[in-house]
């Protein structure tokens, strides 16, 4: 028997959801064949068999959060009887060493074992979870392989009363909530306000595509809002690409796609690419590598409501540019009051690696490009960035 773990899924996701199981007690697989289901970073993903077999137990079970490298199926070799024991691979009970075989190949669902201090098993993330809600884990009867306590086995030892009311945090909330404690853990963001009069705009224009477009701009006027901060190395690293993770929301939650490469494209292609993601994230195709590497992001929350707003960064970001609700005001004209359409605007930036007087640059740059609609067929080139660079 070998029992498979869950994989690391890359970007150091520490886990995931399971969403569905495709494959049963009992059932033959072969490698690459689809297995489970699983939600991390935003996204579901499919996990297939790493190799031929019987499936002899399901360990995690459908809506558990699994940590990564905890065990999640049991497989027996194709050729193997109910009593071979072939190979274990991954953490059982000292005790069941003799009979692993026969008892793990056997046993579609194991009955919960209880532990003690010297025989808890449990990953480090259920040992956090554990001691954050202050569960004694030698209470705890363990329902995965080997009486590994799972996730599922903690929210069953809450206490009635601790559980009444709530509902976990799961898929897409959950990876949410756990950004913006990240960002708000390691992120001293300061954020500048200012608007825009874009009465010039026609009714039907597409303000995220437009925001993007002038956001490239000011990429190149101040490169040092599109960047990386690392301050594990006190290091930055600047980008001549402008990868621009942009806030899509959903009934599930919101989902923040990556326009790649958004120096490159002129507007109508931006816009493009915009539909696009959206129509992924409302059809749940987006992936997870749809979701990574952006080197800044873009907010039009306006589109919900709200003038201003501190904005969340995301690390190793340093900046998110959010827009308002468009409104009309008066506004001084050539000495005299005209009624015209005004866009608020948002700046977070870390204040760490990111100067007042940069992030100011960034936004004025932001207000001119939309401001005289200088960005209507391209974006910006790298050019500027090099040039600013070599200033």
């Amino acid at each position: 028997m070998k029992v498979f773990e869950l994989p690391d899924l890359g970007e150091g996701l520490e886990g995931a959801e399971i969403v569905s199981w495709h494959v049963g007690v009992g059932d033959k697989v072969v490698v690459d064949q689809p297995m489970v289901s699983v939600e991390t970073a935003k996204a579901v993903v499919e996990i297939p068999a790493p190799w031929s077999g019987r499936i002899t137990q399901l360990i995690a079970k459908t809506g558990d959060i699994v940590s990564t490298g905890a065990p999640l199926v049991a497989l027996a070799d194709e050729d193997s009887g109910p009593e071979d024991s072939g190979t274990v691979v991954g953490t059982l009970p000292e005790s069941s060493s003799a009979n692993t075989g026969a008892a793990a190949s056997s046993t579609p669902a194991r009955e919960p074992t209880k532990t003690s201090e010297k025989s808890i098993r449990v990953s480090p993330a259920v040992r956090r979870l554990a001691r954050e809600a202050g569960i004694d884990l030698a209470s705890v009867s363990g329902t995965g392989l080997g009486g590994t306590i799972t996730t599922h086995d903690l929210e069953q030892a809450r206490p009635a009363s601790a559980r009444d009311g709530y509902e976990p945090l799961r898929g897409v909330r959950r990876a949410m909530a756990i950004n913006m404690a990240r960002s708000a853990r390691e992120v001293p963001g300061s954020t500048v306000t200012d608007e825009v009069d874009v009465g010039h705009w026609p009714p039907d224009a597409d303000v995220t595509s437009r925001l993007a477009g002038a956001l490239v701009a000011a990429c190149s006027t101040e490169p040092a809002l599109n960047a990386w901060c690392d301050m594990k190395r006190m290091e930055r690293k600047l980008w001549d690409e402008v990868h621009i993770a942009v806030a899509i929301n959903s009934p599930d939650g919101l989902f923040i796609p990556v326009l790649r490469n958004s120096e490159k494209l002129p507007i109508a292609e931006i816009r493009r690419r915009l539909e696009k993601m959206k129509a992924d994230v409302l059809s749940r195709r987006t992936r997870p590598e749809d979701m990574t590497g952006a080197t800044i992001s873009l907010s039009n929350f306006g589109m919900l409501g709200g003038l201003h707003a501190a904005l969340a960064i995301v690390p190793p970001q340093v900046a998110i540019l959010g827009a308002g609700r468009i409104f009309e005001a008066a506004r001084p004209s050539v000495g005299e009051v005209k009624v015209t359409r005004i866009l608020p605007l948002s700046l977070t930036f870390d204040h760490r690696v990111v100067t007042g007087a940069e992030a100011v640059g960034f936004l004025n740059a932001v207000i001119v490009t939309l401001g005289s609609d200088a960005v209507t067929e391209t974006s910006r080139g790298r050019g500027g960035m090099q040039d600013r660079r070599k200033a």
